[in-house]
């Protein structure tokens, strides 16, 4: 917030001039305007002035109004946004150092890993490229039907499969699909 909306009023000045909207300023046409047109426009862009406060609070054309009764003080108003500032800075604080705790348990645990099972370890930190196919998977997609191996190319390695239904509190309505067989990927 700006200083000179704080600051007292000495005459009584409108918070709000008036605007007019110059989205739609233009010269009157020969044949006049075309109103179909003009109601199509208006219906996309609508003029961005508002003569009210909105629901959400997201304008408030009283806002100066309002801070001047609240906050009489500049002085005032500059101790609470530093107030406030203060409290974001330790929330990050508390938020940087919870996920330095995080990252530290998951590199303690990843070297009780690395010690107790090494080929655990291996397989969790082995770096895999999804576009890279092994010659029994090239073998298995030349057997396949054109629509099983668009599915199969377009999901990389690990992956949560796509068939699977999101779990809800309710049935679905159309049932059980039995007819329905996952792709087989062969195993490398």
């Amino acid at each position: 917030m700006s200083s000179s909306l704080l600051a007292p009023v000495k005459q009584k000045l409108p918070l709000r001039v008036a605007q007019a909207s110059v989205r739609y300023a233009r010269r009157e046409t020969e044949g006049g305007p075309n109103r179909q047109l003009e109601t199509i426009r208006r219906a996309l862009y609508p003029s961005n002035i508002r003569s009210r406060a909105t629901p959400t609070g997201k304008y408030r054309p009283d806002v100066g109004f309002r801070l001047q009764r609240a906050i009489p003080s500049a002085q005032a108003h500059e101790t609470i946004e530093r107030a406030w500032l203060l409290h974001q800075r330790h929330l990050r604080h508390k938020r940087t150092a919870e996920a330095n705790r995080k990252f530290e348990s998951m590199c303690s645990a990843m070297e009780t890993l690395r010690v107790v099972a090494p080929e655990l370890y291996k397989e969790a930190n082995k770096v895999d490229d999804p576009r890279t196919r092994t010659q029994e998977e090239q073998d298995a997609m030349k057997k396949m039907k054109t629509q099983e191996k668009r599915a199969f190319e377009s999901r990389p390695r690990g992956l949560f499969p796509r068939e699977l239904r999101v779990p809800t509190d309710t049935p679905p309505t159309a049932g059980w699909t039995y007819e329905f067989t996952p792709t087989a990927r062969p195993s490398s």
